[in-house]
């Protein structure tokens, strides 16, 4: 096979090319809340997407890529460890197809599962539709949300997060601790300079 043909190199850890690796951004983060991130597969290979990042820098958080789950393998992940999982996700209230979830009670950090969704807004619509169990979930909406730094991919709203920013807040807010995660948003703004770089046209400001 020619050098032409041949496939670049790929980092182990954040399953980039090399020339394209984020590693550096990783910004290691200990908390009490557990995280888990649902990944949709058309997210998997999107250059900016965060929530690899995300998962390499959360201390023991689960990544696990899918659209429709094995309820048994979604429930074992969702309860592992004896945790009470809580889906970060908006009201949808007016939405006829989906049932009303039960009530969040707040307990401590140490007995909570994060879950996040990380895919555009349809397509995380669709996997709640298709996986009962996360319906079934209580809900943590974020309070306080400020514009998003996601520059380089488009949003419907100022405040529509990233994966990473959307995780970062609501586990601050589970900490008790807006700045417990901090370095997660920090890291993110490096993520997003390089991911910039490669795009001519958001380098105009």
């Amino acid at each position: 096979m020619s050098p032409s043909t041949s496939k670049r190199p790929t980092c182990a850890t954040c399953l980039r090319a090399a020339s394209a690796c984020i590693c550096r951004w990783i910004a290691p983060v200990e908390t009490q809340a557990a995280l888990l991130v649902l990944q949709h597969p058309l997210e998997v290979h999107n250059a900016k997407n965060s929530a690899r990042l995300l998962h390499l820098s959360v201390a023991g958080s689960e990544l696990a890529v899918g659209e429709t789950f094995d309820a048994a393998q979604l429930e074992a992940l969702l309860h592992a460890g004896g945790r009470k999982p809580v889906l970060l996700y908006p009201d949808t209230a007016g939405d006829p197809l989906l049932p009303a979830p039960p009530a969040w009670q707040g307990l401590p950090a140490g007995e909570v599962r994060l879950v996040v969704l990380d895919a555009t807004w349809r397509k995380s619509r669709k996997m709640l539709y298709l996986n009962p169990a996360l319906q079934r979930l209580p809900r943590l909406a974020l309070m306080d949300v400020a514009p998003s730094n996601y520059r380089i991919r488009k949003a419907h709203a100022p405040h529509q997060l990233s994966s990473l920013e959307a995780a970062a807040l609501a586990l601050g807010q589970l900490e008790g601790d807006p700045e417990a995660c901090r370095p997660l948003l920090e890291a993110f703004g490096g993520f997003v300079q390089q991911q910039a770089a490669y795009d001519p046209h958001l380098n105009r400001s």
